[in-house]
Order: structure tokens, then sequence, then C-alpha cells
């Protein structure tokens, strides 16, 4: 519906936009971050080290499975795409947050904020459908190896990998498509250092209940789904580890998957005590930190992770250093 602008009103991009009685919102603030000028240098130099720690360690990886035919197989293909959403997720909040600190202006569009809500829990979801793909992949190596070449074959695994990032990316839209349809005229102030549906569907003037049981049923689905097909992987693998007479035949039957268990774990819990739970709970402080666990933490720790429990990339490395 077409509202026509009072008297003396033309500037329409202004920080709200007058609309009857009321105003829209066309700007939000991040109030994430400290105002104090030394704390904000402070955080400034660690997110940034952090989020370069992340993107070297990440691109190390990316590089040690390119360059080495030896790990051209389904286990890292998947790790390969793991290592890229780790690198994407950070990079939807991190520099914009960086900029903030720098330059002490934490404003962002209405459409800014749209397009990182949006990157944000797409790059999350896909990443908890990968962890289920990657478990599945654990599965059918370590409880049926005869089959493996033909279960996990190359058409198989690409279409696995395409999926997860379709299905994140759709998942993500319906939820950015509930979250900003919603009215905001009450506050712009966004307690949190970026975008994302918690803090966002907090400031809504109307109900958020339809967006939030949108987030309920239809995360509740997908998570359950691919927390269900995780968890069941992993019973079936450490059942049939524990068959295994050989101790060395264990421990490298579980070396295989110990990284990934160690993943999943710190993911999972994270990601569920932010999104699963209404607005009404939320509580700024406690799910700023969780947030930042997810956000820059676990995608640091990843490729740390992987590479030192994993021979294989260690021994990759080597190589690729030998070579230089």
């Amino acid at each position: 519906m077409l509202h026509k602008l009072p008297n003396g009103v033309q500037d329409i991009s202004s920080l709200r936009q007058e609309v009857g009685n009321d105003t829209q919102v066309t700007e939000f603030i991040l109030m994430g971050l400290s105002d104090l000028p030394a704390v904000r240098f402070s955080l400034f130099v660690v997110f940034l080290l952090i989020y370069l720690v992340t993107l070297v360690g990440n691109g190390t990886i990316l590089l040690a499975i390119g360059a080495d035919s030896h790990l051209h197989n389904p286990m890292y293909f998947f790790l390969t795409n793991l290592s890229l959403l780790d690198i994407f997720c950070p990079t939807a909040t991190v520099p914009k947050m960086l900029n903030s600190l720098l330059s002490n202006n934490s404003v962002i569009s209405f459409v800014g904020c749209v397009l990182q809500l949006y990157f944000l829990v797409a790059l999350v979801g896909t990443e908890v459908f990968l962890l289920a793909v990657m478990a599945y992949d654990r599965y059918v190596a370590i409880c049926n190896p005869l089959r493996y070449p033909v279960i996990m074959s190359k058409r198989r695994c690409l279409w696995m990998a395409a999926g997860t990032w379709i299905t994140g990316f759709l998942n993500s839209l319906l939820h950015t498509m509930m979250t900003f349809t919603l009215p905001y005229r009450k506050s712009n102030k966004v307690n949190q250092y970026y975008c994302d549906m918690p803090p966002v569907l907090a400031l809504s003037s109307a109900s958020t209940y339809l967006a939030e049981m949108v987030v309920l049923v239809v995360g509740g689905i997908f998570g359950a789904g691919a927390f269900l097909l995780t968890f069941l992987s992993y019973i079936y693998i450490i059942t049939t580890i524990l068959r295994i007479r050989s101790t060395e035949g264990k421990r490298k039957a579980f070396s295989t998957c110990a990284s990934h268990l160690m993943v999943v774990c710190l993911f999972y819990g994270t990601t569920i005590s932010t999104y699963i739970k209404p607005s009404s709970s939320y509580h700024p402080d406690q799910d700023r930190l969780v947030s930042m666990l997810y956000g820059m933490v676990t995608p640091m720790l990843n490729p740390l992770i992987y590479s030192l429990r994993n021979k294989e990339v260690k021994g990759s490395l080597k190589r690729i250093l030998v070579r230089k």
C-alpha cells in the first residue's frame, strides 16, 4: 500500500521513514561491541588475528587437499566444503564488525542487515547438513568398507554436497523472509555485533510468534533430521569399532572419525543454544558469547582439529613445504 508523505518529509532514506503516525526502521545500529576506545582497539586486534588465523588455517587445508592427489577422495572432498564454509561464515560478519571497531560506526542499512542475516543463516544451515553427510561418509567407510567406492561414488558425493548448499540457502531464504516481513518501528538497536534472527526478531513491533514457530518447526525438522543421521551414524561406527579385535585397528578406525565428532559436538552445542528458543528468552550477553563461539572460534578451531589429528593432511603439507 502506498502512503503519501507528510508535508516537509522529503528524504525517505533517513534513519526512520515516516509512515502514518509511526516510523519504519531503515537502518540498524549494532550494539554488540564496547564503546570504550581502548577496549575497541584491543577487540579489533584480537578479532582480526582470529579472522586471519581462520583464513590461513582453512586455506592451508584447501591447499593441502588440492595439491595432493592421494587426498582426492570423498572424505577430503567434504572436508574441502567444510573449510569453504569456515571461510565464508566469519566473512559474512567479521569485516563489518572490524570496520565498526575501527571507525566507531556501528550503523548497518536495512538491506545490509537482510543480506548479512541471510548469508549467515544459510552458511550455518549448510554446515549442519554437511556435518551429517560427513558422518554418513564415515559410517560407510568404517561399517561397509568393501562397498564404500560404490556407495560414495564421485557423482553421488557431488549431489550430496550440492544438496547441502541448496537446502541451506533455501532454508535461510524462508527464515529471512519471515523475519523481515515483520514491521520494525519501536527500536533499531540490535543487541549483537551482527544481524541474526534472535536479536532482530526481538526488535519487531508486531508478534513474532509465527516467525518463531517457523524457526522451531522447519529448523527442528531439518536440524533434528541432520542430528539423527549424525547420531545414528556414530552409534553404528562406535559399535563396529568395538567389534574390531586388533587394538591398532580400533585406534586407526577411531582416528578417522574422532576429529569430525569433536567438530560436531562443538558446532551443535553452540547453534542449538542460539536458535532453538523463543526471542523472549534472548539474553544479549550470554548469546553474544555463544554466537562468537560458532561464528568465529569454531571456524578457527576446525582446521586445527583436522590438521593436528590427521596424519595424511600433515604429510601433504610437509611434502608441499619440501617442494617449495
